[in-house]
């Protein structure tokens, strides 16, 4: 051992962040042996604990070198050093011992990419792993999804059956191997099988069953694809008819399909691939990435109809690589399922379910613990936006900032849409992946599910429950349920409040921020003064809020069938605008003559005597009845927000040209700001043949000049630090950038969504952090 004897010291070194599954205990275990050092490492609940004895300066290099030498899916938080009080051997060797299982502190890793090395040794005909689906190392493959409880050793995981080979066992055993301790590791003797299944019937053996499935998928058929988060139904992407035929046997109708491309040169046969977007495709994360589509492609056109983006993703599991390799063509990789189902993920389930679905499956037998849709990702003028946080990034912790410290134990969770929920301790905020819409009752079973596992991984018992204030969502009321079990207390969060806070707590914003000014824009969130919410600025931050501003309330004719069918709100704002909203008067603008096919004094009479016409200020229907107005999805929508997505797309090549219609801001507590005046404007525009798509450009200025000038009117009034722009309407390419660019260019610091979804994925970190911060402010 280098050094004198005097220089012999031992020390206590605690590392903390997502260490666990990742190859850093033989990381150390290589480094100590290299600095000379004797001790051991270990993995424990809190993260990663070392033992080290030698001289004070290896030890320092040591140290220095466990961040800069960290293996690539490592993310350390810190590093803690201390005197060791019981020191170990000053001689011997430096071991790995057992895990130690205690309570959780530290983070599950989330499922990573396979890593090149893995894919050469599967398309290397000399290699033992040679074309087998589940190679896998330390640097990647399945770890959240195969996960039921921490530390994260093989007998923890749904690997457990598989007892690892000699030469499996070798690897594993062997810390200059990159498989030393890599939990997933298998081969073809002792892992894992793959098999092709038609009607129910094995078609072909294991060794052929991924060239057959290319076979059938090249052939025009669909197929169920058993992937590491769960199944996709994949077809030929070229292919129109099968295209086709799988949107109607899945009930999609319209929604886009997001498509797995071989390589990068795949990808930029069909869309515009630049330097952001290739390293968002070739992350660790491999999250389907929204590409600009090319004009003309190969693609079958209902691939995403009436879409300048289209959603694109590299394969991201050994199984995807050959499958891949063998169609050499673009497939489609959607969710296997029904519209509005949750994803399937065991194999019975999925040969019930898919059966009218599906001409075969792709079936494996490593289990799936934790379902994981995949990550949607889009680049914008700032950098990364995360519009679906789930396989890749999920569970990764995202930290609040300094003043947090002394949060309890929060469990916050979330929305009726987009739902996930959010376990807050101390400064680290573990946000669950997507878990669809709690409308479905297989959803809301599938919620309750993930949460028992998040708690037992996690060893999560709450101190405080937050929920929205809704009082039907069936979050809350799973909320209410759970505080009563656990017997504490119960905290309603205002839903637009949460956006906010959300916002603030990804950007980093501590507990004590008074004067943050939230633009929050969304379709529906239940308001406090009895209305439906959806077009707000709220000035305050975590602990309270003031509604300084507001869209104008706009009676919803026929309530939740208004949000389906944009022709109602169409008709609700041009009655609210017009000085003679009589229907008859209406029905002789050229430009209206297509509301005679409709139940207009029906409709006019919910409006005039309030008749399920619940007041909404929501900006999602402010879209919508302007979507109406220009024939997009006038009738009906078959997802949410097609109507507004629709109308951002006929905008995109025009807004930069255009004038805004007129607005006007009426001043008071709260401000309203109303488009009244639009209406009449954008009606002669149409009678005299101007384009939808410059109609839709102007909408959208006016809707950006709008926001910017009310902001202006507000800070006239009040001191802002901050603007933080959330909601899911702000997914709106345009919205988000041009309001973002005014604001900016107005001196304001403006904070918008990278790491969490700006719609309702992102609630539950919002509630978390409102009643932490209201939690520290009484204790702190």
């Amino acid at each position: 051992m280098p050094g004198h004897a005097t220089d012999i010291t031992s020390q206590t070194i605690r590392v903390t962040g997502l260490v666990q599954g990742v190859g850093f205990r033989p990381t150390a275990w290589r480094l100590a042996h290299e600095e000379g050092l004797a001790g051991f490492v270990l993995n424990d609940g809190a993260g990663v604990l070392i033992e080290a004895t030698g001289c004070a300066g290896s030890i320092s290099r040591f140290c220095q070198r466990l961040r800069d030498e960290a293996p690539p899916l490592a993310r350390i938080e810190d590093i803690q050093i201390s005197i060791c009080p019981a020191p170990v051997a000053t001689t011997g060797d430096f071991t790995i011992k057992q895990s130690i299982e205690t309570s959780v502190a530290t983070g599950i890793v989330p499922d990573a990419a396979t890593c090149p090395e893995c894919i050469t040794e599967c398309f290397n005909p000399g290699d033992r792993r040679y074309g087998y689906a589940f190679t896998n190392c330390t640097h990647c493959g399945p770890r959240l999804s195969i996960v039921n409880a921490v530390p994260y050793d093989r007998a923890t995981t749904t690997m457990a059956p598989f007892v690892m080979c000699a030469d499996c066992a070798k690897e594993y055993q062997d810390p200059a191997d990159r498989r030393f301790h890599a939990q997933p590791n298998a081969c073809p003797r002792c892992g894992p099988k793959v098999w092709l299944e038609v009607e129910r019937g094995t078609c072909a053996p294991q060794q052929s069953s991924i060239e057959e499935c290319a076979k059938m998928i090249v052939g025009g058929k669909i197929v169920a694809v058993k992937g590491i988060g769960g199944f996709h139904l994949s077809c030929d992407a070229t292919n129109e008819l099968v295209v086709s035929v799988l949107r109607q046997r899945k009930a999609r109708y319209h929604k886009p399909l997001a498509l797995m491309v071989r390589n990068i040169e795949m990808a930029r046969s069909i869309a515009h691939v630049g330097d952001a977007e290739i390293e968002l495709l070739s992350n660790a994360a491999a999250p389907i990435v929204l590409l600009q589509r090319h004009n003309q492609t190969k693609l079958a056109d209902s691939i995403a109809p009436g879409h300048h983006h289209i959603g694109v993703m590299l394969p991201y599991t050994p199984l995807h690589h050959l499958l891949l390799a063998q169609t050499d063509r673009p497939l489609v990789m959607t969710s296997a399922n029904r519209s509005d189902e949750p994803q399937c993920t065991q194999n019975q389930d999925t040969r019930t379910r898919l059966m009218a679905i599906t001409d075969a499956w792709l079936m494996h037998d490593r289990d799936i613990a934790n379902r994981l849709d995949d990550s949607v990702v889009r680049v914008d003028r700032h950098g990364t936006t995360v519009l679906r946080r789930a396989r890749g990034f999920a569970p990764a912790p995202i930290r609040l900032a300094a003043g947090f410290e002394h949060t309890p134990a929060v469990l916050a969770l979330g929305a009726e849409l987009k739902a996930t929920f959010c376990l807050a301790r101390e400064t680290t905020a573990t946000l669950s992946q997507h878990l669809g819409d709690l409308e479905e009752p297989a959803t809301r079973d599938g919620y309750r599910i993930t949460l028992d596992l998040y708690q037992r991984i996690f060893d999560f018992k709450p101190e405080i429950i937050a929920v929205d204030k809704h009082p039907d969502y069936a979050s809350t009321q799973l909320g209410a349920t759970l505080a009563k079990e656990f017997g504490v207390p119960l905290q309603p969060v205002q839903h637009h409040h949460a956006h906010l806070a959300a916002a603030l707590a990804e950007n980093s914003i501590g507990p004590d921020c008074e004067h943050a000014l939230g633009i929050i824009l969304d379709g529906t969130g239940w308001g406090d003064d009895g209305t439906i919410w959806g077009g707000e600025f709220l000035l305050g931050g975590y602990r309270s809020f003031r509604r300084v501003a507001h869209l104008e309330s706009i009676g919803l004719p026929g309530g939740a069938a208004a949000v389906r069918q944009p022709w109602r709100n169409t008709y609700a704002h041009l009655a609210n605008a017009s000085a003679n909203s009589d229907v008859d008067f209406m029905l002789e603008r050229p430009a209206l003559k297509w509301l005679a096919d409709k139940p207009v004094k029906a409709t006019a009479l919910m409006l005039a005597n309030g008749l399920n016409t619940p007041l909404t200020s929501s900006a999602g229907r402010l879209f919508d009845a302007v979507a109406g107005m220009l024939d997009l999805c006038r009738d009906g929508q078959t997802y949410e927000g097609q109507a507004a997505i629709g109308l951002e797309n006929l905008a995109v090549e025009e807004v930069a040209h255009v004038q805004p219609y007129p607005f006007r801001v009426c001043g008071g507590t709260p401000a309203i700001v109303s488009f009244a005046p639009m209406w009449e404007k954008l009606i002669c525009d149409l009678e005299h043949g101007i384009q939808k798509n410059v109609i839709a450009a102007r909408f959208h200025r006016t809707v950006i000049e709008a926001i910017a000038h009310t902001v202006e009117q507000i800070s006239q009034n009040h001191h802002l630090d901050i603007v933080a722009l959330s909601g899911g309407v702000f997914q709106n390419r345009i919205l988000l950038d041009g309001v973002g660019a005014l604001l900016e260019k107005r001196g304001l610091r403006v904070l918008q969504h990278r790491i969490v979804p700006a719609n309702d994925g992102g609630i539950s970190l919002g509630q978390a952090a409102v009643a932490a911060a209201r939690t520290v402010g009484t204790t702190g």
